[in-house]
Order: C-alpha cells, then structure tokens, then sequence
C-alpha cells in the first residue's frame, strides 16, 4: 500500500508570474538554438540529502548540438515532442549522460502517471523542455552557479524558469484527475507537497518539482508563470508548446485518459435514484391517514352491526320459547372427542394419584437421563454463528473469503482526546499561521509515543501453549510477513510521521523561506506529511520522512478524527490502530491473539488511569465485544436469581388457600410450589439435555429467556390444576384419587389445548433461518411439550401426596406432627371477588361498545407504530452501561472520518490474462468505460447511496503500471547466473538495463501475464518503483499452483456508518446496486464462465445481513406460529370457528400492539425482539386460550353470561398463574446492568405481560359475549345468543340480555303498556 512516490525532481520545469529581477550574467545570449545550460558539473553543495543522486548541469549559453546515434535514439523515447518534427538532425541542450538522467526522472513519474497517457506525456515534457529545448535560453534564466572545483566552469545551483499561463495550466488540468489506484487517492497527493491534491494549482505543482529540499531535485528552481499575451522582457520569452488534454488520444493507436482520471472522457452521469421519500398523503403521513381510516372503517362496521343486531332483536323477540337447535356434526364430534378426551384423563389422574411415589421416581429418572445431555452442552457465544445461518449468503461469502484471503484482520484501537487542555497557534516560516488543536502539542505526542512503545515491548501468556507472547508474533507486518520485528508491525498513529522515533519528534532546524528566516519543528513536519503522507522526505530543513516506521504511508484521516475540511491540525483527536493478524478459532495462534490483546487492555487502561487529568482515552481491542458480554452475564446472574427467587416465592406463597390461622401451615402449599417449581425447571433441564444429546447447541440467550417462558407456562396450568381442586368440592362417596382424577378432566384438556398450539407454534418457529432462534424454538417446544407431560404425571402424584398430607392436618416440612383438624372456613381468595365486582362493569351495555372500539384504536395505532420501529441492533445496545466500550464507540461516532473496508470479491471463470478480461476490470487509459474500477469510482461519488466514500484499490491497475515500459519497475536480467530472472527497480546491474518486461505500452499477453504477475505481487515497493505489488495486493490474488486465478479482491471504503440502519442499507447498496451489476457485465466478457459472480464482503456483513430479511422473516415466523393456534383451538374447542376466530384474533392484536408499544419505548426490532415476540406467542396463548376454552364449556345460557362466567372463573387463575407470576421477576431485571437484558427483556416482557393481560381479561370477555357461538344445548325458551343467569354472587346490569322467555312475555306485556322499555339482546 505503498503508493505512489513523491515524484521525479530530477529534471526540472515550469512557470512563474513574473520575476523579481532578471541576473542576466550566466545567460548574456537570448536567442533560439542557445542553450542556457549543457552537460553535468558533479553533484549540488548545497543539498545535503537527496533521495535520488542526480547531478547538476554546467553553465553553457552556447550553441545547441546535434542529437545523433544513442542521444537522439533515447530521446525519441523519453522526449518524442521535443524531437518530433524537426528537419534533418534535431539539436538539443542535453549531452547523453543528461538524457539518461532525465529517462529515471521521468521513469519515476510513470509509475504514477502512465495510466493518463496525457498526463505522462505533459508531465515529460516539462522536463525534457528544460533539460534539452534548443531554446532554452529564451525561457531559462540561471541566477546562481558555483565554480566546478579543479576546473573552469560553472555548476547551476538555481536558475528561473518562464512558461506561460495557459501552457501551465492545460498540464497541470491533465493531471489533475488521475488516481492512485492503492490509496484510492489522487497523484498530485504526491507531487504537490504540503498542499496536496485538495489545494494544488499549476503554481504549486510546479513549485514542488523545484524545490530541492522535497528530496528528489538535485537544484533550485525558481518557476514563473506568464501571464497570456504578455512578456517578462530583458529578451526573455516564456515557454508555449502543445500542451495533451487528458480527453485526448496522443496517436491512433493509444487511448485518452479514463473517465476515473479524467473528467473530460466521462460521459453524462445520471445520478442514481436516491432511497424513497416518506409516504405522505398532501401534507400528512401517509400511513397514520391509513391507520386512521382503518380504525374509522372497522369502528363503522362494528357500530353498524351493532345496530342491525339491535334492531333486529327488537323484530325477532317472540312470546314462545324458540327450541334450541341441533348441534351440528362437527359439533357432536367436538364434543364427543372432548368427553373421550376428559374421561381419558380421569382414568390418568385417577391411577397417578393412587400411585404416586412410582410416578415421580419414573419422572425424576426420566429428567435426571435426559439432564446428562448436559455434559456434552455446546454454548454458543460467536455471534457469527448465534445469528447467522450456517447457509447464509453472507456466511458463504465470508467462508470464501476467508479460504482465499485469510481471515480479515484484526484491529486495537485508542481515541485520544484532550478536552480539559487549551489549543495553540503556530506562526509556521513555511506554511503560516496554523491552528493546533488541544491534542496536537508536543506533551500529548510524547505519551502517545511512549504508549506505542510500551505496547511494543509488551507481552503476555497464552494460557493454553504456555507460550509468550509479543506483538511481533500476532501483528500485521505489510512489508516484512515472514519474519517481523516489532517495528515492522502495520500500527498507524500520528507518531509514525517521526517514525515512532523521540529524537526526530524533539528535532528542530534553523529554515529559511525567502526572505524570512526562523525555525521548524515537529510541527512543520506534521502539517506537510498530513498534506503529502506518501512523501519520502518533507520539504523543511529537518528532511525527514513521512513514511511509518513499518515501511507504509499513515493517511490523515486514519490517524486524526474529528476535523473539517481536511484541516487536520484542528483534529479533536488522535487515532491509534494496531492491526494483528486474524486466525480460525481452532487455530493455537488465536489464543496467542486473544491473549495480547488482553495484555493491549490492560496497558491501555494504565496509561487511561495515568493520563485522567488531562486527556480521555477511549479504546477497544477485537475481543472486547464477547468479553465485555460474557462479563455483564456473569455479573447479571444474581439479577437473574433474585428475579427467579422472587418469582418462586410468589408462587409459594400464592398457590394456598387459606381459612384460618391456626391451619396456615397445613393449608400453605409451599412444598407443593416448590415440587411445581421443580417440575418446570426438571422440564428446561431435560429439553436442554435431550437437543445436546441431539447435537443441537445452546446459547446465553435460551439461558435467560426459555426458563421465563416455561415458568410462566407452567405456573399457569398449576394455579389452575390446584385452585380447580381447591374450589371444586368432593363429591358424595368420591375418594381423594377420584377427586384428582376428575379435577384434571376438566382442566386437562385446556392445558392440553394450550400446550399443543404452543409446541407446534415453536416447531414450525424452529423454520426461522437464524441459528439462535431456531434453537431457542427447539428448546422451548421440547420444554413446554415436557412440562405438559411432567404436570400430569409428577405435578399430579405430588398434589395427591400434599392432599393426602392435608387431609391428615400435617403441617408442611413436619409431617409427623398433626393438628386438630377443626373446622375449615372459606378459603382466603383475593382475584376473585376483584373479578366480581370488575365483570359487571365490564360487560355493561355501554362499557362493552366503548372497550372494543378503545381496543380497535390500539391495534391501529399499533399498526401505525409498528412501521415506525427501528430495524437492527445497534452495536452500543449489546454493552453494559458501565462499559470502557461505550466511551470507545461515542468517540468512534464522534470522530470517526472513514468506515470500515468494502471488498468487491471475484470468484473463479474469469480470465484476466486476456485483453478484454483485463479491460473489464481496469479503471486506465484503454479500459472499458462498465469496468470494475470504472463503476465502483462512479458509486463513489454519490456516497449518500453507494455509502462508498474511497474508490476500490486495484491490483490490476497497478500491475499494468507496474509493466510500463518507461518505468523501471519491471525489468529482466538478460545474461549471467540470473538470466531470464526478476530485477528490481533498486539494482543498478548491467544486465538489467535493457531487459524491459514489455517493450511497447501494451496489454500483456496471457503467457507474460501469468509469468509476470507473481514477481509483482511479490515486488517491494521502493522510490525508484512505487507500484510493487508486496504489502499491498501480494494477499490480494488467490492463484493455484498452475497460476489460475481462483478469486481476486478490489478494497474501497466505505463513508463512516453510526447506525445498523446505514450498515443494513450499505449492504444492500453494495449487493443490489453494485456487486449485481458488475456480474452482469463482466459475464458478458467472452471467456467468463456463467458460475462467475462478483459479491461485496466486509465483516460488518455476516452481522448485518439478518436485517435484511428479519422483517420477512419474522412475520413468516410468527405467522406460523399463530396459525397452528387457530388450528388446535378449532379442533379442541369442538370444530368451534367463532371462539377460534376470538382466540386468533386477539393474539394478533397482542402481537401488533406490543411492536407498537416498542416504537414508544425505544425498543428496535431484531432477532433478540422475534425471540421474545415468538415467545410473545406462548404467553399471549396462555392468557387467551384457557379463557376462551372456559367460554366454550360454560354452563351458563348466553355469550355475556358464559363471557361473565369465564372471566371470573378461568380470569382469576390466568391473572394469578400467569400475570402474577411474570411481572415481580420481570420487575427484578430493570436493575441488570446489561442493557440487551434491560431492553429487551425488562421491557419487552413487561409490554408482552400487560398486553397480554389487558387483551385476556377485558377484550376477549367482551369480544365473545359479542361473537361467541351458541351454547350448545341451551335450556328451552333462550333464542340463540341470549344469555341466562350469570354465575352466583355476580350481577350484570344492563348487560343487554333477558333471563329467560317468560320474563321476555312480561316485559312485552310491560312494554306494551308504556312501562318497560324494549330489552336488547347482546
């Protein structure tokens, strides 16, 4: 990643605005075919480091030469301009040994520029008009020389140069566009100093190649640049030649620069359609208009049915009983499976409670069996695998990925900031006045560099080998991979402009500018490297460089954050990134990874605690996500505990029925809950242990969540079993087993119901594609399926032995002791009489209407606000609140200048060895204008759609650079021992000097494709050849042992990315809008297999993916899980549609309000909200079917009556056995420090919980007593709907209903006379 070079000083060039005073005494003649200069006089004196030793010329205001035999070949070459069209023998200025000189300057400069022909040229030409322009003496005035020692003449120190305006500007423009294709920047970023691409002018540009102190020009120059139409005088005339636009083709055979570097060959860019503006309908939202027209439709309906209903009561009221109609088949098959089924229980219970010391050791054997599967538990922590499928596309990408490419790396990172510190002004002798920031001073710099070289020198123990560990041994070493030090390692930081080095931090120099004189300091450098990072020697008098210590260019915006405009000494911050190589889990060398970075934490956190009174640290190493999750677990347990503890006593304390106090410790039923409690916690057990038996692996998420579902499933069915046996009285001659027997028949088949549709629900859940929950499912069908079967069978031998122990009046935990029986009261109730006396009011004729319509407003609006719910998981919500890490991603959002990398991946079946393969992908001069290169730089520039900010890295790009024959980047050893052998650009060996790679700026064939692309891949870039492939793509091409490629990657980056929102939408960008299309195009290149495909891949994906489907998939999931609900209700409830109608419905409207509810309370949807919305399901079947069944076998005659009936009844046990039972263990997690458990299970469940309850106890009541069937066998002389009686101890008033058709004859009678208005039925 090396980039370009800071470019070619070697030959000289350019323009001015107008001298300050012309020194005519080395250049007296000014006449065309005079030279100024001729001919090298040894090295300059006055530069004291030079990157490239390049001599200087001799003062000559001569007669131009002839340019014959090797001159004139080699200038033909490097100057085809200036030799071009000249009559007979060209004359020039330049001797040989000048134009060989000039032929490396200008090689150099071709490793950037060769891919803008246009460009390149210009570029050359500059240089070849002021080595070897016959007429050098009209536009070069030499101002000062230096005698030659131990000879007559002269060596030019510093001369002027005079172009004109236009001439410079027309180059300048040709270059101004052209990329560097391994930084995704531009060229003039190298060749414009401290002012960079962003605020290069002809001026500038041309001022840099002058400069001797940028390390590669060997002399002063001084340029001015002309005014059009006006002359400096003193016989001076500026420079004015062709001067390529970059649109333009140089001949016939060769191409205009590109669209990517060239904006005058784009053609017309139709920007992309950005995403869909909101909804709206005129001024308002489009969807609350819709939500609000809904709920006037249905609340229209309802009242107009209502009326219908109503009137026609009036119409239809008869003075003669209306004999009840015959049950239909599905009816008399309802009802007769429901006695089959109840009689099949009596027998059951019967026999468990006669013998129940056998049942629970069978059950407890069964448990304790199937607990062994606990032994080989898997516990799931990689998030990768909890919530992405093994199947996924994203995780077959990054399986791709990973065997071609290696896992991606890993990154530590420290943000410094200093809030309580004052910034600077630096009065600058070069670059002028400049603002430094409070973090930018020499202090702050120091102690980040003595950070960094703690770091360096650290170590650590990886617990497994034994092994120490130090930075070199897991770190990312670019440019050394083999073998590092610790200074190799790839670590980006602003100290890395002094490579790492306090010497050159404290360095300071006296400096001249003009006539100005002063010093420079650290400071100086830093404002040139942060404009030019890829120089390798600054222009200041302390001549260092900017390139790090491990041998790469630090890009400002990886190492500062928090600036604007690319004011960098303004930045808020500084950014440390270490980046260590990435290893597979079974891998040993990820332990030794794991293990530094621990030992990183702890260094860090240090330097936090040393640093606190004057700067905030905030940092992060990769294994702080799952070590800071795997810790506020740890730490939240006890909240767990406590929440379980409060909810066991509950049930304790809750599940006797107590008459007096001196039976309060025979009536308790304290060992009956605990044996309850048992049975649930046996059943969690048992299904954890049979799926780990089964393979299947578990997570801390089914560790938090399935227990509360399972408790709250069966704490339910035993507060009806016990409180049905509490309240149901032995009848005459019946033995205690009987009585058990026949209690369970008339609760059993509701449990049954219950736990069907909720087994089946879960099952077809575990459909879900996302790994976690489909376990979570699994888990949760088993457990509930196991509870069921433990209820009926340990649950009931442990209520006849706790009956058998009351009936003797043993108090509990001291069964040898008996009390006086006595005489036993009724029993303390408290739900129950409160139901009594809220079912009047809510079934009252008026109350009714209101609540359903009040309840249609809330799904509406629960409908409006489930489209308002934010999709994804923002990483800062997995944290505890006391986490390092928080601070870290407030910093990260804060400063953050640049996102993570994007990888534009090609699989195998493409051959990029042939012209149009190549074509297809390149982004140069030739290239096509759909190509890879070409489309991702076009995305680039709307990153407010393509979320991409920095054009993809291209190794073909550079490669093809890298083959330029005017560079000296790819050459081959024509003779001796290495003959035929690679010769880098850095050996000055004679057999290389010919032995160009390709002769003519051509493609390469497919045979000089496949041998020269692994020397480049393995070429270490270097000044005299930029474009070495080592450190930047040498991991970047997958190639067999034949040379077949077998996928390649292109980087860019992308723009920063704060939200799962904007991840999920750059991962739906990259695939749909980018990587789609260029599969499309580049299978249209002749030879691609149909199988070849470009994907996107960053590691952000395999996390974001699931929000692209989690909507889909989960309302597929919960579909699936409320039609099995409908289903088991229609058969169970005797093929009763209405009630399954009731019961359906009202889960739905449970579901819709409580995602509403998430948009008030900031919950976002994910797949830890489906997982609680899946088990949404199961409480919600819970609150509603046992009501609904209670309804449907009601002996009362009429909906309101038997609505009435169920709600006290049934509503009492559901309040207690479910409600009662959540809400004080929910209530306990509020104080979790995790905030996933304080949303998502606090929350969530406490909206699931009321919800559910409010929809079970007040709509359903009043939904069937409006829809509900008719009573099957109802009494003589009710018309079908009316409804009799209500249960004893309850009264309705003005319920809407008649008690029985004599007392209808009366009224009618009364109603006749003026005396009783007209009843309406309900």
């Amino acid at each position: 990643m090396l980039g370009a070079t800071a470019l070619p000083m070697a030959v000289l060039g350019a323009l001015l605005v107008l001298p300050p005073q012309v020194a005519p005494s080395w250049t007296p003649t000014r006449s065309a075919g005079v030279c100024a200069f001729y001919g090298e006089c040894g090295y300059n004196p006055e530069v004291n480091t030079s990157l490239v030793a390049s001599k200087v010329p001799c003062v000559s205001n001569t007669a131009a030469r002839e340019a014959t035999g090797g001159l004139l070949t080699l200038l033909s070459s490097v100057c085809p301009d200036l030799v071009r069209g000249m009559a007979g023998a060209p004359r020039v200025c330049c001797s040989l040994a000048q134009a060989v000189a000039l032929q490396l300057s200008v090689a150099l400069s071709s490793a950037v520029l060769a891919r803008c022909p246009a460009c390149a040229r210009n570029f050359a030409n500059v240089h070849c008009h002021n080595i070897c322009s016959p007429d050098q003496s009209l536009f070069i005035n030499v101002t000062r020389a230096v005698p030659v020692e131990g000879t007559a003449q002269f060596a030019v120190v510093e001369y002027q140069c005079f172009y004109q305006q236009e001439f410079a500007d027309a180059a300048f423009a040709s270059c101004h566009g052209v990329r560097l294709p391994a930084t995704g920047g531009f060229a003039l970023d190298t060749m414009c100093g401290r002012y960079g691409a962003r605020l290069c002018t002809a001026q500038r540009w041309l001022d840099f190649q002058g400069d001797k102190n940028n390390g590669l020009a060997p002399l002063q120059i001084d340029f001015h640049l002309v005014p059009n139409g006006t002359s400096p005088g003193g016989g001076l005339e500026p420079l004015h030649v062709q001067a390529w636009s970059c649109g333009e083709a140089l001949s016939e055979q060769e191409q205009p620069c590109s669209c990517q570097d060239c904006a005058e060959s784009c053609p017309t860019i139709t920007p992309p359609a950005g995403p869909a503006p909101p909804f709206r309908i005129g001024a308002a939202d489009g969807a609350l208009v819709l939500c609000a027209l809904l709920f006037a439709l249905l609340a229209l309906l309802f009242l107009l049915t209502l009326c219908c209903r109503r009137r026609g009561s009036k119409r239809g009221i008869t003075l003669q009983a209306a004999p009840a109609p015959a049950p239909g088949c599905s009816a008399r098959w309802g009802d007769a499976g429901h006695r089959a089924l109840a009689r099949a229980f009596q027998r059951w219970g019967t026999l468990v409670a006669a013998h129940p010391l056998p049942v629970l050791a069978v059950a407890a054997a069964l448990v304790v069996g199937l607990s062994m599967g606990f032994r080989v538990l898997r516990l799931t922590t990689d998030p990768v695998e909890l919530w992405s499928a093994p199947g996924s596309r994203a995780r077959q990408e990054k399986a791709f990925y990973d065997r071609h490419f290696g896992p991606f790396l890993r990154t530590s990172q420290v943000i410094v900031t200093a809030p309580r510190r004052s910034g600077s002004s630096y009065a600058s002798v070069l670059f002028g006045s400049k603002n430094f920031s409070a973090v930018l001073s020499a202090e702050v710099l120091q102690a980040l560099l003595e950070l960094q070289q703690r770091l360096a020198a650290a170590t650590a123990q990886a617990p497994g080998t034994g092994r120490t560990v130090r930075l070199q041994d897991v770190c990312y070493a670019p440019l050394s991979p083999d073998s590092p030090a610790a200074a190799d390692c790839c670590v980006n930081s602003v100290t890395q402009y002094f490579q790492n080095n306090g010497s050159r931090l404290a360095m300071v120099a006296a400096q001249t500018n003009g006539k100005v004189t002063g010093t420079v300091d650290w400071r100086d450098h830093l404002i040139y490297c942060a404009n030019s990072p890829l120089s390798f020697q600054d222009i200041t008098a302390l001549e260092l460089s900017c390139m790090a210590e491990y041998g790469g260019p630090v890009f400002p915006y990886i190492a500062f954050g928090g600036y604007t405009d690319s004011e960098y000494t303004e930045a808020e911050a500084l950014i440390v990134t270490y980046s260590l190589n990435n290893f597979p889990r079974e891998d040993p060398r990820h332990e030794w990874v794991l293990s530094w970075e621990r030992r990183f934490l702890q260094v860090v956190e240090d330097f936090q605690r040393a640093h606190s009174h004057n700067l905030s640290v905030a940092f992060m190493a990769e294994c702080s996500l799952e070590d800071e999750l795997n810790r506020t677990t740890g730490e939240d347990i006890p909240i767990f505990a406590i929440s379980y503890a409060v909810v066991f006593a509950y049930i304790a304390l809750a599940l006797g029925e107590y008459t007096a106090w001196r039976r309060l410790v025979v009536e308790s039923k304290v060992t009956l809950a605990l044996g309850g409690i048992a049975v649930v916690i046996g059943a969690v057990f048992a299904a954890m242990g049979l799926l780990a038996l089964l393979g299947v692996p578990s997570s801390l998420i089914i560790l938090e969540v399935v227990p509360f579902l399972i408790l709250a499933v069966g704490a339910d069915n035993i507060f009806i079993f016990v409180q049905e046996y509490q309240q149901s009285p032995r009848e005459p001659g019946e033995q205690r087993e009987q009585h058990i027997g026949r209690v369970l028949a008339q609760v059993a088949p509701s449990m049954a119901l219950c736990s069907l549709s909720e087994v089946i629900c879960f099952l077809l859940g575990a459909l879900s594609s996302m790994p976690a929950v489909r376990t979570f499912a699994l888990t949760a069908a088993a457990a509930i399926a196991l509870d069921f079967l433990l209820q009926i069978s340990a649950f009931v031998a442990l209520l006849s032995l706790d009956a058998r122990r009351e009936e003797a009046s043993r108090p509990e935990l001291c069964c040898c002791c008996r009390l006086d029986k006595g005489a036993a009261g009724p029993g303390l109730r408290l739900l129950r009489p409160l139901l009594q006396r809220l079912v009047p009011v809510l079934l009252h004729r008026h109350v009714r209407p209101a609540l359903v319509l009040l309840f249609l407003l809330l799904a509406c609006a629960g409908l409006y606000l489930l489209l308002q719910v934010p999709v994804g998981l923002d990483q800062e919500l997995a944290m505890p609140k006391d986490s390092y890490v928080l601070q870290y991603f407030a910093a990260l959002s804060r400063f953050l200048t640049v996102g993570v990398p994007t990888f534009f991946v090609t699989t195998e079946g493409y051959d990029f060895s042939s012209a149009a393969g190549t074509n297809g992908i390149c982004s140069s001069s030739g290239c096509a204008s759909d190509s890879l290169g070409h489309t991702v730089e076009m995305a680039t520039r709307f990153p407010n759609v393509s979320f991409l900010a920095i054009p993809a890295t291209s190794w073909l790009d550079d490669f093809l650079d890298w083959l330029n024959p005017t560079s000296r980047c790819c050459r081959i050893h024509q003779y001796g021992n290495a003959s035929g052998q690679f010769c880098p650009a850095t050996s000055d060996d004679l057999s290389c000097v010919v032995g160009r790679c390709l002769n003519t700026t051509r493609r390469p064939t497919p045979e000089e494709f496949q041998r020269f692309l692994p020397w480049f891949l393995q070429d270490r870039p270097t000044l005299q050849c930029a474009k070495g492939g080592l450190g930047a793509y040498d991991t970047a091409v997958s190639m067999d042992a034949n040379g077949t490629i077998l996928a390649t990657r292109f980087m860019a980056y992308q723009r920063p990315l704060r939200t799962s929102q904007e991840h999920t939408a750059a991962l739906r960008a990259a695939r749909g809008g980018l990587a789609e299309e260029l599969t499309r195009t580049l299978r249209r290149v002749p030879g691609t297999r149909p199988s070849f495909s470009v994907f996107p891949y960053s590691v952000t994906h395999v996390y974001y993916e699931q929000y692209l489907t989690v909507v889909a998939e989960g309302l597929l999931t919960l579909g699936l899980c409320l039609a099995p609900t409908f289903a088991v209700s229609f058969l169970l409830l005797g093929m009763d549609l209405r009630s399954s109608a009731a019961t359906l419905l009202t889960i739905a409207m449970i579901l819709v309000d409580t995602v509403g509810a998430m948009a008030l309370w900031d919950i976002p949807y994910n797949a830890v909200a489906l997982i609680n919305l899946v088990a949404a399901v199961g409480i919600s079947v819970e609150f509603v079917s046992h009501l609904t069944y209670a309804f449907a076998h009601s002996r009362q005659r009429g909906r309101v009556a038997r609505a009435a009936d169920a709600t006290v009844t049934m509503g009492s046990k559901v309040v207690a056995g479910v409600a009662m039972t959540n809400l004080p263990g929910i209530v306990v997690l509020a104080f979790a420090k995790a905030q996933l458990i304080h949303i998502f299970f606090f929350r969530l469940n406490l909206i699931i919980t009321l919800l559910g309850l409010a929809h079970g106890l007040l709509f359903l009541p009043v939904l069937l007593s409006y829809m509900g069937p008719t009573p099957r066998g109802a009494p003589p002389g009710l018309t079908p709907g009316d409804a009799a009686a209500p249960p004893a101890g309850l009264t309705i008033p003005n319920a809407g209903f008649v008690e029985n058709g004599a007392e209808a004859h009366a009224q009618c009678k009364e109603q006749g006379r003026g005396k009783v208005p007209a009843p309406r039925q309900g």
